[in-house]
Formats: C-alpha cells, sequence, structure tokens
C-alpha cells in the first residue's frame, strides 16, 4: 500500500471514531515519517485535547516542532516531559539534541545517557560521536568513556586540522515583489541597506557608512528568513544563511574560528547578506550562561560585529529570532544590531498577497483572495502555504477519481482552512508577558501595539 493510501486510510478511520486517542497518534506519527510536520502537529494537538496529559503526545508534539524549526517550543515541552517520572526516553535524547545545538553539550550529554539507559533502541552513534561519547563493544576491556566535557563544552585531543566551513554564497532570485505584504518593514531595510548601496555618495556626506545590521524577530512562520533572501535579491547582492550547526562545534575554540571564518568569507564577497536564522542560540544572554565558553563565543560574535580587525563595509547582516529576549543586550548596542524590527503575522492585505503568490501556476477558478485574506486571521504565512497544501492535496484526490484536473475554488480554500490552527497565537501568549513586564526601554512596543495594548 502506498504511503498516501495509508494516510487516506488513517484519516478516514480518525474521522469514524475522533475520540481514539492512540489511532490520532499513529497518524500524527505516520505523518512525521512521511515528511508532513506541519499536519502531524495539528495532529498532536488535536490529540492533546483529548489526553493533555499524555507524555508521548507531547513528545510527539516536540518531535513535530524540531523538524518544522520551532525549536523553542519544543524545548519548553520536552524540558517538562524529561523531568517527569516514567517520561519516555526519546523524550531524553531529542531534548539532548536541542541543548547541544545551543551548545550545552554536558547537559546533552546527560540527557543522551539518562535516554539510553532506558531505551537502548533510541540510541544514535552518529549523535553520540558528535557528544564525545565513545561507544564500548562488547568485546572491548574498557568501560565507556565520554570525551572530557569542560566548563559546557567537550575539550578537543588533538590539534584542530580541519577547515572552518566554507558555505557556497547564493543568489537568490527573489526580490521585494515577490514578499506579500510588510511594506513598512521593506521600507525599513531600504533605508538601512538599499539605499546606501544605491547613493554611497550621499550616506559618506552623512558620515554613514554602508552596510550594518538588522535584527527580525516576531512568531515563527511569519517570513524572516523569506524577507532576507529578497534582501539580498533586490540588491543583487550575495546571500550567506548561517545556522547554529554551521558554527557550533564541541571542541573549544572551533565555534569561535568558525564564526570569524564566515564572517570573512562574507566580507570577500562584499556586497554579501550574512543572515543568521535562530540567532538567539549563538548570541544567548551572557547572564544566563553558566558555562565561560558559550560566553567566549558571545564575545567573538560582538567583536566580528564591530569589524574590530577589519572592517564591515559592505557587509549586512541580517538576524532572525522568535525569542529577542533571549539575546544578549549588547547586541542592541548601535553598530551592531541597532535596527531591531517586529515582523508581525500577515494582515487580511498581506494573507490575500500571499495567497495569490502561493496559488500562482495552479490551477484556480474565481477565487476571492481578498474574502479568503478576511477569514484567515492570525495565520502566518506558513500557515498560509499549509492551507495551500490541504487544498491542492483534496482536488488531486478528486482529480485521481474524476481523471481530469479540476481547478482550485474559494470554497476549497475556505474548507482548507478550517482544518488549520494559527501556530501565531501560542508565540503571542509568551511574548506579551515580555511586552508588559520586562520592556526596558520599549524594545516590545510594536507587540504591545499589535495586541492594542498600548
Amino acid at each position: 500500500m502506498t504511503s498516501d493510501r495509508v494516510l487516506e486510510s488513517l484519516r478516514e478511520a480518525v474521522r469514524i471514531s475522533p475520540e481514539n486517542v492512540p489511532l490520532r497518534r499513529h497518524l500524527a506519527e505516520t505523518l512525521l515519517t512521511h515528511g508532513h510536520p506541519d499536519l502531524a502537529e495539528a495532529e498532536f494537538r488535536e490529540a492533546m485535547t483529548l489526553a493533555p496529559d499524555d507524555p508521548h503526545l507531547k513528545v510527539g508534539l516536540a518531535n513535530a516542532f524540531l523538524q518544522q524549526g520551532k525549536n523553542n517550543l519544543a524545548v519548553v515541552l520536552l524540558e517538562g516531559v524529561a523531568r517527569a517520572p516514567g517520561a519516555p526516553p526519546l523524550a531524553s535524547v531529542l531534548l539532548a539534541r536541542l541543548l547541544f545545538a545551543a551548545g550545552e553539550v554536558e547537559e546533552a550529554v546527560r540527557h543522551y545517557r539518562r535516554g539510553v539507559e532506558d531505551d537502548p533502541s533510541v540510541a544514535d552513534s552518529a549523535f553520540a560521536d558528535r557528544l564525545g561519547i565513545q561507544i564500548r563493544n562488547e568485546d572491548d576491556d574498557e568501560d565507556d568513556v565520554p570525551g572530557e566535557v569542560v566548563e559546557g563544552r567537550v575539550r578537543s585531543s588533538w590539534e584542530g586540522t580541519e577547515s572552518a566551513p566554507d558555505i557556497p554564497i547564493d543568489r537568490p532570485n527573489l526580490a521585494f515583489d515577490d514578499v506579500g505584504g510588510m511594506e513598512a518593514l521593506k521600507e525599513e531595510i531600504r533605508i538601512k541597506i538599499i539605499h546606501p548601496l544605491n547613493h554611497p555618495e550621499l550616506y559618506r556626506a552623512y558620515g554613514k557608512t554602508i552596510g550594518g545590521g538588522i535584527l527580525l524577530y516576531g512568531p515563527p512562520g511569519c517570513g524572516k528568513t523569506y524577507l532576507a533572501r529578497a534582501t539580498a535579491g533586490e540588491i543583487r547582492a550575495g546571500f550567506l544563511a548561517v545556522g547554529i550547526n554551521d558554527v557550533l562545534e564541541m571542541w573549544i575554540g572551533n565555534s569561535e574560528r568558525n564564526l570569524h571564518a564566515l564572517f570573512e568569507q562574507a566580507r570577500d564577497n562584499a556586497p554579501c547578506v550574512l543572515f543568521f536564522d535562530e540567532v538567539d542560540a549563538l548570541a544567548a544572554s551572557r547572564a544566563d550562561l553558566r558555562a565561560s565558553g558559550g560566553r567566549q563565543l558571545i564575545n567573538q560574535f560582538l567583536s566580528e560585529l564591530d569589524g574590530i580587525n577589519r572592517g564591515n563595509d559592505g557587509l549586512l547582516i541580517l538576524a532572525a529570532t522568535n525569542a529577542p529576549w533571549h539575546l544578549d543586550p549588547a547586541f542592541r548596542r548601535p553598530g551592531r544590531f541597532d535596527r531591531i524590527l517586529f515582523v508581525p503575522p500577515p494582515d487580511a492585505t498581506a494573507r490575500a498577497a500571499i495567497l495569490r503568490l502561493l496559488c500562482r501556476g495552479k490551477p484556480t477558478q474565481n477565487v476571492d483572495y481578498d474574502h479568503l485574506g478576511k477569514k484567515t486571521e492570525n495565520f502566518s504565512g506558513a500557515d498560509l502555504k499549509s492551507v495551500v497544501d490541504l487544498a491542492v492535496e483534496a482536488k488531486l484526490r478528486e482529480a485521481i477519481k474524476a481523471g481530469v484536473p479540476k481547478p482550485m475554488t474559494t470554497k476549497d480554500l475556505l474548507a482548507a482552512a478550517s482544518g488549520v490552527k494559527p501556530s501565531t497565537r501560542e508565540w503571542f501568549a509568551t511574548a506579551r508577558n515580555y511586552a508588559l513586564y520586562s520592556n526596558q526601554g520599549g524594545i516590545y512596543d510594536d507587540i504591545l501595539k499589535y495586541l492594542k495594548l498600548s
């Protein structure tokens, strides 16, 4: 039986027995296995309305978050599950992965060992090797010995000979016209980045350098990464996207070396947009760090932003985060990320524009995008993509039965939207507390304005 038939059979079973929690969990896990983490997330959430304390559902939901890059949400769920007695061993292993990605190697080792001791089947030898844990074979006489963990990092037992990362420079074929809505944000980026490149003599007359840093923050799935790529395309500049895995290593000093090499690569290819996704993983508040290793990486990051050893003229630094409250305050000083821009969920007009872009090239008939925009309040760009994907899947099923493709209509898209819950509400529940009670200097005034609390 093909994967599509398996999924359709499970969906039909759930429709017949909607309160069957094990069945819903099985459907969600099958969706994860077949590469549909967004749909799996929706199923896990539905199951949790029926069994909110089920630890296996929480671990499954965390895994769906993890596969979508919603690491902060995954950490919150897994930390609560992993502390509970009798927690699923997979919770400890998934939490170990997130901790390792954040540079918390010592904690990652502890959680990984706990999970594997409870259930050896969740072991991952490749990940264990990255943690510095030597896996002992049954024929070995020596005990299982982990790599030496020092200050939350694993000390290198060899002189580093590997070359620093060399990520290919991308040339995005995008522009601002390909980004639905966000007009105010686009104008801010034009002032900070695009106009200086187009009118360098005017900016130099006022003592303004070409380049600088912008921090984009807001709920996940609202287009921060897409906007960064469109910025590079708008000015025909190189685009260097940096993930935490491109920087963080377990060996002391290697993360700092990797970060410096990436800045040097961007400088050598100026004008270049250097984009850091989930920058809070590399720039967490030093007050929250127990280990000095993490502080050293932050100091290196600040030094690179300042261009102490080599200027950053022509280097355009964009960063995105879902959790700006976790960033070290030093990153917000002038000359670093001195523009902090809130990327809200798209408004009705922008939602209509996004849906037009998403439906471009697909068979449609008399779709009222403006009406759809009004009916999808609080939907992120990622949520809208899920709506279109669901509508396409439904029409494909019809087309297979009929033997001919049928166009999507407004009714089809509305039906798909009814099956998607806005993912932004959870983020705003957290952001609201920071905006109300930890808003020194008015950093989060835009959130208060958006929530109509100011």
